[in-house]
């Protein structure tokens, strides 16, 4: 019985982990689902619609029946808040990524996503949301896992090095796939500025996404129905962005879906990614705060290139391997920075449950029951 117990309290503790790790493998997929449908002209804007229409119809009958006993009111003050939230973190920042793509590398875009965890990092720190203690080994350990983090995915996307024959395979078509991996070269950007237009507006939706996780944790107090909360959002950012499109894009056979990649494309990043992640990322921000979600962001870039190599048979680099190391041990230093605050946390409040002498009030009460 005890040890029932135990394992059911110890996977309780292990569930952000597990979400987080799932919500990974879910975003790998996005990258190339959405590069697809893009590259077979559907327009980045009207992508962005049908994606938050999917993940709206998606979730709104698991909102509305599975929280029909919770009863939280919303005021104007409070939809004025979402609405707001949902524009700058899910709309601006999605029309940014997908705008962003078109002038920048696929490596760039990549290596600058993986700048969320410091971007939010620093955003609570400064919002005093994230405590900072460098006289504590946890708050040192938090602060050089972050920056060990985000190294490592820069050295995971531009240092190459040697190359790691683990196949067989034919090294003109390794070539070949691995020319296509890089995309465009840095030249054709800089030539019309593009590069630096496509790397300030890809900066700037990264920021908005660290805005939106921020933003997440006093809009859940306020209204702590998780699975209707994001229906929410997601319902505001599908008008917004279609108001958007439909003042930018005119033409009418721009909205066309058809049964094909595009429709699949479109289903997978709405349903899965932007309904079942979303309301996963609401729900572990709620239980381990903005920072911790933020800090599985680049393991997406990891888990892209681990199947690249095992499906595609795609070059490993030894540059790549030393990103990865650098990337995993970051992401160790923060979470282990983490648990032992919450444990420390935990140990002064049982220390001052029992140390806490008995108010006036509770004296008076107890007189009176005698």
């Amino acid at each position: 019985m005890k040890s029932i117990l135990g394992n059911g309290i110890v996977m309780e503790r292990h569930k952000p982990y597990i979400a987080m790790l799932f919500i990974q493998f879910i975003y790998a997929g996005m990258a190339l689902f959405s590069k697809v449908a893009i590259s077979k002209g559907m327009n980045s804007y009207v992508f962005v619609v049908y994606r938050q229409a999917f993940a709206t119809v998606a979730l709104a009958p698991f909102a509305f029946f599975l929280e029909s006993n919770k009863t939280c009111p919303l005021s104007y003050n409070l939809i004025c808040k979402i609405f707001m939230v949902s524009l700058c973190g899910l709309t601006l920042s999605l029309n940014l990524y997908y705008a962003a793509i078109n002038y920048i590398p696929a490596t760039f875009a990549a290596a600058t996503t993986n700048a969320i965890p410091v971007i939010t990092f620093v955003m609570a720190a400064f919002l005093r949301m994230e405590i900072i203690s460098l006289k504590r080994v946890h708050g040192i350990a938090k602060v050089l896992g972050s920056v060990l983090g985000v190294s490592g995915a820069l050295v995971f996307a531009f240092v190459k090095g040697p190359a790691i024959r683990i196949h067989n395979w034919h090294p003109s078509i390794d070539e070949l796939r691995h020319h296509h991996h890089q995309g465009p070269s840095l030249n054709t950007y800089s030539r019309s500025g593009d590069w630096i237009k496509g790397a300030l507006i890809m900066i700037s939706a990264n920021i908005l996404w660290s805005l939106w996780l921020i933003l997440q944790t006093p809009i859940v107090k306020q209204y702590p129905s998780k699975l209707r909360l994001t229906t929410l959002q997601c319902f505001f950012s599908f008008i917004q962005s279609a108001t958007w499109s439909i003042a930018v894009e005119r033409n009418p056979s721009a909205w066309k879906l058809g049964w094909d990649v595009q429709l699949l494309s479109v289903a997978y990043c709405g349903i899965v990614v932007t309904g079942i992640t979303y309301w996963l990322q609401v729900w572990a921000i709620q239980k381990k705060g903005p920072v911790f979600t933020a800090m599985f962001t680049p393991l997406a870039l990891l888990i892209t290139a681990i199947f690249s190599v095992l499906l595609w048979k795609e070059t490993l680099h030894w540059g790549s391997i030393g990103g990865a190391v650098l990337l995993v041990g970051g992401l160790y230093g923060v979470l282990w920075g983490k648990n032992k605050e919450e444990e420390e946390g935990k140990r002064s409040v049982i220390y001052d449950q029992e140390n806490a002498e008995p108010n006036e009030e509770n004296k008076v009460e107890c007189i009176t029951d005698r």
